[in-house]
């Protein structure tokens, strides 16, 4: 069989409910070929039978043995992969039909390895935006290595083009043996995106919207907790060891760091006041003075929220080998 333009990889974890929304959406494509694989991640409600329902032959369905994450999941589906491009769609998200041809068209004609655009969000109620301003993609051509790890700080008001769903030429991401760090449930995409960078891939910014974010009602996307952040600190600590940066890709790295280490000491306190364990809240304002100013507002707003009787317990984190749920997949994909 010829190979498509374009692989459309779908990670899915108990999707049945939007999952073939996605699938439509990718099999719209207009002047392409697409291939659409989904990748299950040991589902327990029916997006096996969805997906096989659909009958289509360009649609794959590819089974994991275990639970693998997110990251694992896409990992399957690119490795299963025959097209020229890679495009990951989240199993709740759609795309525009001439999305991904337009953005092959800009990346061959600026020889890039991968290329993004422009992001609408679709709330529950059915308002829609923009995620990125006209204005700011349009004098943005590209994405430079030390802009792109500058835009992923947490609790920052800029715009962070973490948020972008790339695709990626798909020999780039072989020769250079990028792939997905399964270690990680929540941030991977950024560190994939990063890596390809890093590896010296060129990436075009396309301003238009192509792809459509779904927000759901009752998302529980926004919510970050303590491991989150250990763990996309042990991520960049991986990515530094294979990659290490120089100039104001360095520079853009030690401050995203530091971010993160604030973010750690100050949700650390978010804990221990939730807990009543005053002592080592103490401590940990103590051990991180400088979190302590840069998030002075949202502590005093935890606060006055925190000293009132708890309504509900307080769950302890999952371990990091537990097997991924459907929380994750909604963390991962929806920021």
């Amino acid at each position: 069989m010829t190979a498509p333009d374009v692989s459309v990889v779908i990670a899915a974890y108990n999707a049945a409910e939007m999952i073939e929304r996605a699938i439509r959406s990718a099999l719209a494509q207009q002047g392409i070929t697409v291939e659409v694989i989904v990748a299950d991640d040991c589902s327990t409600d029916a997006t096996r039978a969805t997906v096989t329902a659909i009958g289509d032959p360009a649609v794959r369905l590819v089974t994991l043995e275990r639970n693998r994450g997110p990251g694992g999941a896409r990992n399957a589906g690119f490795a299963a992969a025959r097209g020229r491009w890679i495009a990951v769609l989240d199993a709740d998200d759609t795309m525009q039909p001439d999305r991904l041809c337009r953005m092959i068209t800009a990346a061959d004609r600026d020889d890039a390895a991968l290329v993004v655009d422009n992001l609408f969000v679709l709330h529950a109620d059915g308002r829609i935006e923009t995620m990125f301003p006209d204005a700011l993609l349009a004098r943005t051509p590209r994405i430079a290595l030390a802009d792109f790890i500058d835009s992923n700080r947490i609790f920052r008001s800029t715009h962070n083009f973490g948020y972008m769903k790339p695709i990626f030429r798909r020999a780039f991401l072989e020769d250079n043996d990028l792939i997905y760090d399964e270690a990680l449930r929540i941030g991977e995409d950024y560190l994939l995106f990063a890596a390809a960078l890093a590896a010296g891939g060129r990436c075009m910014v396309v301003p238009a919207p192509g792809y459509i974010y779904h927000i759901r009602e009752g998302s529980i996307s926004r919510v970050l907790h303590l491991h989150h952040v250990e763990a996309m600190l042990a991520g960049d600590r991986r990515f530094l060891a294979r990659f290490p940066l120089a100039g104001e890709a360095a520079a853009a790295q030690r401050r995203r760091t530091r971010n993160l280490q604030e973010t750690r000491a100050f949700l650390a306190l978010v804990q221990h006041l939730k807990n009543r364990s005053f002592g080592p809240a103490l401590k940990a304002a103590l051990g991180d003075p400088v979190a302590l100013r840069h998030l002075a507002m949202p502590v005093a707003a935890r606060w006055r929220r925190l000293v009132t009787p708890p309504h509900r317990k307080t769950v302890a984190p999952r371990a990091a080998s537990s097997p991924a749920t459907a929380q994750d997949y909604a963390l991962e994909n929806k920021g």
